[in-house]
Protein backbone atom coordinates (compact mmCIF):
# COMPACT_ATOMS: atom_id res chain seq x y z
CA UNK A 1 0.00 0.00 0.00
CA UNK A 2 1.35 3.26 -0.46
CA UNK A 3 1.60 5.65 1.54
CA UNK A 4 -0.87 8.25 0.11
CA UNK A 5 -3.78 5.37 0.28
CA UNK A 6 -2.65 4.35 3.66
CA UNK A 7 -2.97 7.52 4.86
CA UNK A 8 -6.76 8.30 3.79
CA UNK A 9 -7.36 4.49 4.73
CA UNK A 10 -5.93 5.77 8.71
CA UNK A 11 -8.17 9.12 8.29
CA UNK A 12 -10.99 7.41 7.47
CA UNK A 13 -10.60 4.64 10.38
CA UNK A 14 -9.77 7.50 12.91
CA UNK A 15 -12.51 9.31 11.91
CA UNK A 16 -15.31 6.96 11.35
CA UNK A 17 -14.78 3.58 13.05
CA UNK A 18 -18.32 2.27 11.83
CA UNK A 19 -16.58 2.60 8.45
CA UNK A 20 -14.42 0.05 9.13
CA UNK A 21 -16.51 -2.07 11.84
CA UNK A 22 -19.34 -3.72 12.05
CA UNK A 23 -21.83 -2.86 15.01
CA UNK A 24 -21.52 -6.33 16.45
CA UNK A 25 -17.53 -6.05 16.20
CA UNK A 26 -18.06 -2.52 18.72
CA UNK A 27 -19.57 -4.37 20.95
CA UNK A 28 -17.25 -7.32 20.89
CA UNK A 29 -14.32 -6.16 23.53
CA UNK A 30 -11.59 -8.31 21.66
CA UNK A 31 -12.35 -7.25 18.06
CA UNK A 32 -12.09 -3.61 19.62
CA UNK A 33 -8.76 -4.49 21.01
CA UNK A 34 -7.76 -5.71 17.41
CA UNK A 35 -9.06 -2.71 15.61
CA UNK A 36 -7.25 -0.20 17.96
CA UNK A 37 -3.91 -2.53 17.27
CA UNK A 38 -4.55 -2.24 13.60
CA UNK A 39 -4.85 1.50 13.69
CA UNK A 40 -1.89 2.02 15.45
CA UNK A 41 -0.01 -0.09 13.09
CA UNK A 42 -1.25 1.93 10.53
CA UNK A 43 -0.81 5.06 12.06
CA UNK A 44 3.15 4.00 12.09
CA UNK A 45 3.39 3.19 8.62
CA UNK A 46 1.98 5.99 7.35
CA UNK A 47 4.43 7.97 9.23
CA UNK A 48 7.78 5.92 8.34
CA UNK A 49 6.34 6.44 5.06
CA UNK A 50 6.04 10.32 5.00
CA UNK A 51 10.00 10.35 6.96
CA UNK A 52 11.31 8.09 4.00
CA UNK A 53 14.48 9.87 2.67
CA UNK A 54 13.78 12.02 -1.00
CA UNK A 55 15.68 13.23 -3.09
CA UNK A 56 15.51 16.77 -4.26
CA UNK A 57 17.12 18.36 -7.47
CA UNK A 58 18.32 21.77 -7.83
CA UNK A 59 19.12 23.25 -11.08
CA UNK A 60 18.04 25.14 -14.60
CA UNK A 61 16.45 23.94 -18.09
CA UNK A 62 19.32 21.06 -18.73
CA UNK A 63 17.62 19.27 -15.67
CA UNK A 64 14.02 20.80 -15.73
CA UNK A 65 11.15 19.07 -17.09
CA UNK A 66 10.22 19.96 -20.00
CA UNK A 67 14.35 21.45 -20.64
CA UNK A 68 14.33 24.16 -23.17
CA UNK A 69 11.21 23.71 -24.72
CA UNK A 70 10.94 22.36 -28.08
CA UNK A 71 10.46 18.59 -27.42
CA UNK A 72 13.54 18.67 -25.29
CA UNK A 73 13.96 17.65 -21.62
CA UNK A 74 15.85 17.65 -18.69
CA UNK A 75 17.75 15.18 -17.47
CA UNK A 76 16.27 15.28 -14.01
CA UNK A 77 13.11 14.08 -15.42
CA UNK A 78 14.98 10.38 -16.06
CA UNK A 79 16.70 9.59 -12.80
CA UNK A 80 13.80 7.81 -10.82
CA UNK A 81 14.23 4.92 -12.75
CA UNK A 82 17.62 4.29 -10.62
CA UNK A 83 16.70 5.06 -7.24
CA UNK A 84 14.51 3.52 -4.33
CA UNK A 85 13.23 6.62 -2.92
CA UNK A 86 10.87 9.50 -4.14
CA UNK A 87 12.74 12.03 -6.08
CA UNK A 88 10.99 15.11 -6.40
CA UNK A 89 12.51 17.41 -9.48
CA UNK A 90 12.93 21.67 -8.73
CA UNK A 91 14.93 22.36 -11.18
CA UNK A 92 13.98 25.71 -12.91
CA UNK A 93 14.52 27.02 -16.06
CA UNK A 94 16.71 30.01 -16.84
CA UNK A 95 17.79 29.84 -13.64
CA UNK A 96 21.80 30.14 -11.85
CA UNK A 97 22.89 29.87 -8.51
CA UNK A 98 22.25 33.58 -8.45
CA UNK A 99 18.64 33.88 -9.36
CA UNK A 100 17.53 30.23 -7.57
CA UNK A 101 18.96 31.98 -4.52
CA UNK A 102 17.17 35.26 -4.78
CA UNK A 103 13.94 34.33 -6.25
CA UNK A 104 13.35 31.94 -3.49
CA UNK A 105 13.85 28.99 -5.06
CA UNK A 106 16.48 27.73 -2.27
CA UNK A 107 14.47 28.84 -0.10
CA UNK A 108 11.37 26.88 -1.29
CA UNK A 109 13.24 23.78 -0.97
CA UNK A 110 14.34 24.66 2.11
CA UNK A 111 11.32 24.79 4.04
CA UNK A 112 10.52 21.40 2.33
CA UNK A 113 13.24 19.57 2.77
CA UNK A 114 13.83 16.91 6.14
CA UNK A 115 16.67 15.27 8.19
CA UNK A 116 17.97 12.04 6.17
CA UNK A 117 17.06 13.98 2.80
CA UNK A 118 19.52 14.57 -0.09
CA UNK A 119 19.66 17.41 -2.42
CA UNK A 120 21.24 17.69 -6.14
CA UNK A 121 22.55 21.02 -7.17
CA UNK A 122 24.03 21.48 -10.66
CA UNK A 123 23.93 25.01 -12.29
CA UNK A 124 26.30 26.92 -14.86
CA UNK A 125 24.51 27.62 -17.85
CA UNK A 126 23.09 30.62 -16.73
CA UNK A 127 25.69 31.78 -14.44
CA UNK A 128 28.12 33.39 -17.35
CA UNK A 129 28.20 37.07 -17.72
CA UNK A 130 25.68 39.28 -19.68
CA UNK A 131 25.83 42.95 -20.06
CA UNK A 132 23.58 44.40 -19.40
CA UNK A 133 23.07 42.16 -16.34
CA UNK A 134 20.12 39.32 -16.99
CA UNK A 135 19.24 38.79 -13.25
CA UNK A 136 21.70 35.53 -13.48
CA UNK A 137 25.07 36.23 -13.93
CA UNK A 138 27.35 35.82 -10.78
CA UNK A 139 29.81 37.52 -9.78
CA UNK A 140 33.29 36.75 -11.42
CA UNK A 141 35.77 34.73 -9.51
CA UNK A 142 35.71 31.61 -6.68
CA UNK A 143 36.24 33.77 -3.96
CA UNK A 144 33.35 33.53 -0.90
CA UNK A 145 33.47 37.19 0.09
CA UNK A 146 33.95 38.50 -3.61
CA UNK A 147 31.13 40.94 -4.69
CA UNK A 148 30.15 42.78 -7.73
CA UNK A 149 27.24 45.60 -7.80
CA UNK A 150 25.31 45.97 -10.96
CA UNK A 151 22.45 47.73 -12.36
CA UNK A 152 19.60 45.26 -12.59
CA UNK A 153 15.67 46.37 -13.13
CA UNK A 154 17.05 50.08 -13.10
CA UNK A 155 18.22 49.40 -9.51
CA UNK A 156 21.98 49.07 -8.36
CA UNK A 157 22.29 45.28 -6.95
CA UNK A 158 25.23 43.51 -5.02
CA UNK A 159 25.96 40.20 -6.42
CA UNK A 160 28.06 37.38 -5.17
CA UNK A 161 29.99 34.78 -6.30
CA UNK A 162 29.11 31.04 -7.83
CA UNK A 163 30.45 29.76 -4.84
CA UNK A 164 29.09 32.26 -2.63
CA UNK A 165 25.55 31.17 -3.16
CA UNK A 166 26.46 27.27 -4.13
CA UNK A 167 28.35 27.01 -0.48
CA UNK A 168 25.52 28.73 1.68
CA UNK A 169 23.09 26.61 0.24
CA UNK A 170 25.06 23.58 1.66
CA UNK A 171 25.53 24.70 4.52
CA UNK A 172 22.22 25.73 4.88
CA UNK A 173 20.48 22.56 4.15
CA UNK A 174 23.35 20.39 6.46
CA UNK A 175 22.17 22.27 9.04
CA UNK A 176 18.87 20.61 9.04
CA UNK A 177 20.35 17.42 8.37
CA UNK A 178 20.34 17.51 4.64
CA UNK A 179 23.31 16.25 2.83
CA UNK A 180 24.10 17.71 -0.81
CA UNK A 181 25.91 15.91 -3.90
CA UNK A 182 26.99 19.22 -6.07
CA UNK A 183 27.02 18.03 -9.68
CA UNK A 184 29.15 20.00 -12.56
CA UNK A 185 27.65 21.75 -15.33
CA UNK A 186 26.81 19.01 -18.46
CA UNK A 187 28.59 20.00 -21.51
CA UNK A 188 27.15 21.34 -25.01
CA UNK A 189 26.51 18.90 -27.94
CA UNK A 190 30.30 17.78 -28.51
CA UNK A 191 30.83 17.65 -31.94
CA UNK A 192 31.92 19.76 -34.30
CA UNK A 193 33.85 22.14 -31.43
CA UNK A 194 34.91 19.30 -29.33
CA UNK A 195 34.60 18.48 -25.61
CA UNK A 196 36.62 20.79 -23.74
CA UNK A 197 37.32 20.80 -20.56
CA UNK A 198 33.85 22.37 -19.88
CA UNK A 199 33.25 26.45 -18.51
CA UNK A 200 34.78 27.39 -15.49
CA UNK A 201 31.97 26.73 -13.46
CA UNK A 202 32.89 22.74 -13.62
CA UNK A 203 35.90 23.59 -11.42
CA UNK A 204 33.54 25.82 -9.23
CA UNK A 205 31.51 22.92 -8.69
CA UNK A 206 34.30 20.86 -7.76
CA UNK A 207 35.54 23.64 -5.16
CA UNK A 208 32.51 24.31 -3.72
CA UNK A 209 31.85 20.60 -2.80
CA UNK A 210 35.27 20.54 -0.96
CA UNK A 211 35.27 23.78 0.78
CA UNK A 212 31.95 22.24 2.50
CA UNK A 213 32.83 18.57 2.40
CA UNK A 214 29.55 17.82 0.28
CA UNK A 215 29.94 15.03 -1.99
CA UNK A 216 30.60 15.98 -6.02
CA UNK A 217 29.91 14.56 -9.54
CA UNK A 218 32.03 15.40 -12.35
CA UNK A 219 28.77 15.50 -14.39
CA UNK A 220 30.64 17.12 -17.26
CA UNK A 221 33.06 14.42 -17.50
CA UNK A 222 30.89 11.35 -17.58
CA UNK A 223 28.56 12.93 -19.92
CA UNK A 224 30.99 13.54 -22.77
CA UNK A 225 32.46 9.66 -22.13
CA UNK A 226 28.99 8.61 -22.74
CA UNK A 227 28.40 11.00 -25.79
CA UNK A 228 31.80 10.06 -27.23
CA UNK A 229 30.54 6.21 -26.53
CA UNK A 230 27.77 6.61 -28.67
CA UNK A 231 29.58 8.49 -31.62
CA UNK A 232 28.81 12.13 -33.34
CA UNK A 233 25.63 10.86 -35.59
CA UNK A 234 23.96 9.21 -32.31
CA UNK A 235 24.35 12.31 -30.34
CA UNK A 236 23.41 14.74 -32.84
CA UNK A 237 19.97 13.75 -33.16
CA UNK A 238 19.71 14.45 -29.23
CA UNK A 239 19.46 17.93 -29.76
CA UNK A 240 17.13 18.79 -31.91
CA UNK A 241 15.69 22.30 -34.25
CA UNK A 242 19.80 23.57 -34.29
CA UNK A 243 19.47 22.66 -30.30
CA UNK A 244 23.69 22.53 -28.75
CA UNK A 245 22.63 22.43 -25.46
CA UNK A 246 19.15 20.97 -24.40
CA UNK A 247 18.66 17.14 -25.28
CA UNK A 248 15.68 15.35 -26.68
CA UNK A 249 13.89 12.94 -23.81
CA UNK A 250 16.41 10.14 -25.60
CA UNK A 251 18.84 12.81 -25.12
CA UNK A 252 17.93 13.62 -21.44
CA UNK A 253 18.34 9.81 -20.35
CA UNK A 254 22.02 9.54 -21.48
CA UNK A 255 22.18 12.50 -19.76
CA UNK A 256 20.39 11.22 -16.19
CA UNK A 257 22.72 8.19 -16.66
CA UNK A 258 25.91 9.57 -16.85
CA UNK A 259 25.18 11.15 -13.61
CA UNK A 260 23.98 7.78 -11.88
CA UNK A 261 27.26 6.35 -13.55
CA UNK A 262 29.55 8.70 -12.20
CA UNK A 263 27.59 8.73 -8.40
CA UNK A 264 28.18 4.66 -8.40
CA UNK A 265 31.65 5.56 -9.13
CA UNK A 266 32.48 7.79 -6.18
CA UNK A 267 31.79 7.47 -2.70
CA UNK A 268 28.77 9.33 -1.94
CA UNK A 269 26.54 7.93 0.47
CA UNK A 270 24.07 8.52 -1.85
CA UNK A 271 24.68 5.52 -4.22
CA UNK A 272 23.33 3.31 -1.25
CA UNK A 273 19.58 4.31 -2.47
CA UNK A 274 20.60 3.33 -6.27
CA UNK A 275 18.47 0.14 -7.56
CA UNK A 276 20.36 -2.81 -9.34
CA UNK A 277 18.99 -0.28 -12.64
CA UNK A 278 22.15 1.47 -12.04
CA UNK A 279 24.72 -1.86 -13.38
CA UNK A 280 23.09 -1.97 -16.41
CA UNK A 281 24.34 1.47 -17.03
CA UNK A 282 27.22 0.95 -19.90
CA UNK A 283 30.55 2.88 -19.62
CA UNK A 284 33.54 2.40 -17.10
CA UNK A 285 34.50 4.79 -14.24
CA UNK A 286 36.01 7.61 -15.04
CA UNK A 287 40.18 7.36 -13.41
CA UNK A 288 40.96 10.68 -11.04
CA UNK A 289 37.21 11.48 -10.30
Amino acid sequence: MKANAAEKVYKVATRNPSSVTSKATKTNPKIMYLRNIAVSCLSLYVASCNAATTLWLVGDSTMAKGGGGAGTDGWGQYVSTYFNIPVVNDAIGGTSARSYTVKGFFNNVYNQVKSGDWVIIEFGHNDVGSNPDNGNTDCAGNGYNTTCTVVDSGKSVVTHTYNYYIQNAITTLAAKGVKTVVSSVTPDNIWPLGAGTGNRFVGYASLAASRTGADYVDHYDYVVQAFKALGQTKVNTFFPNNQHLHTSPAGAAVVAQAFVKGLSCGKSALKSHLTSAANSIPNGCLSGL
